[in-house]
């Protein structure tokens, strides 16, 4: 039984993943600039000068990657990347802390292994940007931008075209709320309240980012947290595939998700907000679940152990580490975040359609 189970997850896995084959490229760049904000999903090395333990600055990370290892918390390109490249983008967008003014008319990546909505999300495992901190790097980027457009009417039409891609509140469960004895956050508040406290402080710093500038922003909701391998490794699933408590917390984070977007809006008609339901792009369609073992041996933080050596085939892996997608899951995501199957993958718009003037 226990074969034909493996057996029957092979396939269902095999079926998941050709969606990865049918990712779009665009031929011309569809915007002028690309922004990327959010935790370690969309990371790309802007943690690597950090003192923190969330980095990805060594093999087996980036082990796929064109350039190689780079502080990608995954083998090869992350969802971020593969976005750019359907958005028409010939080189990958460059972190923070590497990008020239040349670079800053094409964009930046603010993105940030361990960060959070709230500031002290991820604090014990060291420094990390969290999307406070983004959003004040954001604004010195469009500081700059202006003195070397040298046109400030410009500069803000400019910014006003570009895609805005919005991926966190990962590590607000992760390495918050699920860790009693480090945060006290679950001590505070159920699931509910801490969802409300979440939605209150996103739904200001979404503000933020309309006022420095964007009109065409992507807000995306959470995976399935009680899925990771390191969270079935450390709380038990009680014989169910995944943890169900956890992904029913985010759940109430998600839930509030799409009622932000319909209000953002209804408050700024200049601007068009979209909800990328991730939990929804994750889910078996056929009741099996997708595998959940890491790819390469991990520490005790969930994290690749340095040097290690990955699974061979890692085309027919979900997850890298304990908690961080492969490229080939990354490519499903992408694929519909771009361009989605239906409304309940991304609503009121898929990334390609926000690309298209109002």
């Amino acid at each position: 039984m226990a074969r034909e189970l493996r057996q029957l997850c092979s396939i269902f896995l095999a079926v998941w993943l050709t969606q990865a084959g049918r990712i779009i490229v665009a031929r011309e760049q569809l915007v002028p600039c690309y922004f990327i904000f959010g935790d370690s999903l969309v990371d790309c090395g802007n943690n690597n000068d950090l003192d923190t333990l969330a980095k990805a600055n060594y093999p087996p990370y980036g082990i796929d990657f064109p350039e190689g290892v780079n502080g990608r918390f995954t083998n090869g390109r992350t969802i971020a990347d593969m976005i750019g490249q359907q958005l028409g983008f010939k080189n990958f967008i460059p972190s923070y802390n590497t990008a020239t003014d040349d670079d800053i008319s094409t964009g930046v990546n603010y993105g940030s292994g361990s960060a959070g909505i709230l500031d002290e999300s991820g604090s014990h495992l060291g420094d990390r940007v969290s999307l406070n901190r983004q959003l004040s790097n954001h604004e010195a980027v469009v500081t700059r931008l202006e003195s070397v457009q040298q046109n400030k009417s410009y500069t803000d039409e400019y910014l006003n075209k570009c895609i805005y891609i919005v991926n966190i509140g990962n590590n607000d469960y992760i390495n918050n709320y699920l860790m009693p004895n480090n945060y006290p956050s679950s001590h505070e508040y159920n699931a509910e309240q801490y969802a409300d406290v979440l939605g209150r402080k996103y739904t200001e710093q979404l503000k933020t980012l309309y006022r420095l500038g964007a009109r065409k922003i992507a807000v995306f909701g959470l995976g399935m947290i009680g899925c990771a391998p390191a969270e079935i490794e450390r709380f038990g699933t009680n014989g169910k595939s995944c943890v169900e408590w956890i992904n029913e917390a985010v759940v109430h984070f998600n839930d509030r998700l799409m009622p932000l977007v319909e209000e953002l809006n209804t408050v700024y008609p200049d601007a068009k907000f979209t909800y990328i339901n991730l939990t929804h792009i994750l889910a078996p369609k056929s009741g099996v679940a997708l595998p959940n073992k890491p790819c390469c041996p991990v520490r005790e933080d969930g994290q690749c152990i340095p040097y290690s050596t990955p699974c061979p085939n890692r085309s027919l892996a979900v997850y890298l580490d304990s908690f961080h997608p492969t490229e080939i899951a990354n490519r499903v995501l992408a694929q519909r975040s771009f361009m989605s199957n239906s409304p309940e993958d991304a609503s009121p718009y898929d990334i390609n359609q926000l690309t298209r003037d109002p």
